[in-house]
């Protein structure tokens, strides 16, 4: 009995951790991949970093109230949801443009000043817009 317990605690130690919306916060770069429409194996990083083939590069900065830089290095583009959290907590759904593929970088301001921003429900892109 002890060793089957042991064993479910182990297998659940060992699963892959579910693919969930990101938070960066002011300041922060990460890199992550898409799985299941959400970041993936996300990690900070220096923001001159490259993103590898296949992943995502995104900044947050407080400039002209709330400023993401991102590039995805894939053939495919993608629209997104973003929520700007509020020093409440509260999240605010945001306004984005669809991300282009091919690295190239894609800029979003938004005028309210966020300490974080939230992001996931990667979905390919049919097109852009803007």
């Amino acid at each position: 009995m002890m060793r089957a317990a042991l064993c479910a605690a182990l297998a659940i130690a060992t699963a892959p951790a579910a693919a969930a919306p990101l938070t960066i916060h002011t300041g922060e770069t990460w890199l992550f991949a898409i799985e299941r429409g959400d970041p993936a194996r996300a990690r900070k990083a220096e923001p001159t970093a490259n993103p590898a083939p296949g992943e995502i590069r995104v900044t947050l900065r407080a400039l002209f109230g709330t400023m993401m830089t991102i590039s995805n290095n894939s053939a495919q583009g993608y629209t997104f949801r973003a929520e700007l959290i509020g020093a409440d907590g509260k999240a605010v759904t945001a306004r984005t443009c669809t991300l282009p593929p091919g690295n190239k970088p894609a800029l979003e301001t938004w005028p309210q000043k966020a300490p974080a921003l939230r992001i996931g429900s990667f979905k390919p892109a049919k097109g852009g817009r803007c």
